[in-house]
């Protein structure tokens, strides 16, 4: 794939993230089955069980990666109507894309650049497990940025006073 469409690709899905009010990283499922190359909420929906089966399988919680919503969509002649939707996380988008329809371009690009970030990030978690730091563990609000402050402190205070450290670290 052209590094010029991937970076597209990348930047559109990044896009369309959103934040609640504490934080927490969110895409709404309607937008991601447009951006997967679902034209029908049906369609995408199979896709979605299938994605919360492979959550719960995984001994995750369904309801801390996808939580049903609804949503105000403007009808013809300004009328409005409520619509369900799905607010998902990083991971239940990872998941549906594992899913998806692989003839799908946009499911094929998405499967590989999941699998690309799982490849990259391993090397991030190690360097994370080396100090102690379970990711899974984290709450979900905390990100890089905290835990890269929290190395640096922890690494002042080693410096500080060595003999504070347990044996084998």
């Amino acid at each position: 794939m052209k590094t010029e469409l991937v970076q597209t690709l990348t930047s559109t899905f990044e896009a369309h993230a959103q934040q609640t009010e504490g934080g927490i990283e969110y895409w709404l499922a309607r937008d991601l089955q447009h951006l997967l190359g679902y034209g029908e909420w049906r369609n995408f929906n199979a896709v979605i069980s299938k994605a919360k089966t492979a959550c719960e399988v995984s001994e995750y919680s369904i309801s801390d990666h996808f939580v049903d919503v609804n949503k105000t969509i403007q009808m013809p002649k300004g009328a409005e109507k409520e619509i369900p939707d799905i607010m998902l996380t990083r991971y239940a988008c990872y998941l549906i894309a594992q899913n998806g329809d692989p003839r799908k371009s946009e499911i094929a690009f998405a499967q590989t650049y999941s699998n690309e970030h799982i490849t990259n990030n391993q090397a991030v978690r190690n360097t994370l497990l080396e100090r102690g730091i379970r990711p899974e563990h984290l709450p979900a609000a905390e990100d890089v940025k905290k835990v890269e402050r929290r190395i640096t402190s922890e690494e002042k205070k080693s410096i500080k006073n060595p003999d504070a450290l347990e044996p084998g670290e």
